[in-house]
């Protein structure tokens, strides 16, 4: 058990990345705190997890955007696990216009979603987890925080705020001695849910097929990539991990 006695908060859970990372915390011993503006989606994962992990499970409507839900969340959250030592930011949404075609609402709410939430997170998270250390933050970026695209003003400009905001929290957090280590993850195409909103068009076969010839690999990923990564950055064997960032890219970013 890799985890066992950890207690984890995750955001965007009700499916993809975030179910995924769910599931395997929970296989590896973690209480999990699973979170979702989808309501009833996160209900339904926080029942499957219980069924096969009884008691290990707890589901909570959360709005990512909102100050007051998040600290309600997390509240709720450390009360009903009994403490607080691992925060998985996942919750995200894409963006795919250029500079001049993004309008400004589209612009503020990329950025709302996928990197004011992480910052929500971490704000309140912090002061809950310091008692229950040693602790980890782990938060989802993207590979298009690090490598821009022409189309991409909106979500690159927001991945790449994870990407730094990571590595400011991991500094906070070690100059004041609190044991909580921060680091994220950039991932390139991984086969969620969001890839069928992508394939309406061409068809999730088709679409599959070309992102897959822009990774040197040959293949997109899949959740279960991403979650044996927050696994290992939830668990103490990356006790010297902080402020660091793991690709996983298919060796996008070596080209």
């Amino acid at each position: 058990m890799r985890v066992q006695g950890k207690m984890a908060f995750i955001t965007g859970a009700a499916s993809g990345l975030g179910k995924a990372s769910a599931m395997m915390l929970a296989r590896e011993g973690a209480k999990v705190a699973v979170s979702d503006i989808n309501e009833d989606g996160v209900k339904a994962v926080a029942d499957e997890i219980n069924e096969a992990y009884p008691g290990q499970a707890f589901a909570y409507r959360l709005d990512v955007t909102n100050e007051e839900n998040w600290q309600a969340a997390l509240e709720a959250a450390h009360a009903d696990m009994g403490g607080l030592n691992v925060l998985l930011n996942n919750a995200g949404i894409g963006g795919g216009t250029t500079v001049e075609d993004t309008d400004f609402e589209t612009w503020k709410r990329v950025h709302a979603v996928d990197v004011d939430s992480v910052f929500l997170g971490c704000k309140y998270a912090i002061p809950l987890m310091v008692a229950h250390a040693p602790g980890s933050i782990i938060n989802i970026s993207s590979i298009a925080g690090l490598i821009a695209g022409h189309n991409m003003a909106a979500y690159n400009s927001a991945k790449a705020g994870v990407w730094l905001l990571s590595k400011s929290v991991a500094l906070h957090c070690a100059k004041r001695g609190y044991k909580i280590r921060s680091n994220s993850i950039h991932p390139t195409f991984i086969d969620t849910p969001i890839l069928d909103g992508m394939a309406d068009q061409i068809g999730k076969d088709a679409l599959v097929e070309k992102l897959a010839r822009q990774v040197p690999l040959g293949e997109i990923g899949d959740p279960d990539d991403v979650a044996h990564a927050v696994l290992y950055l939830a668990s103490d064997e990356s006790k010297f991990m902080t402020g660091a960032e793991l690709k996983l890219d298919g060796g996008i970013s070596a080209m």
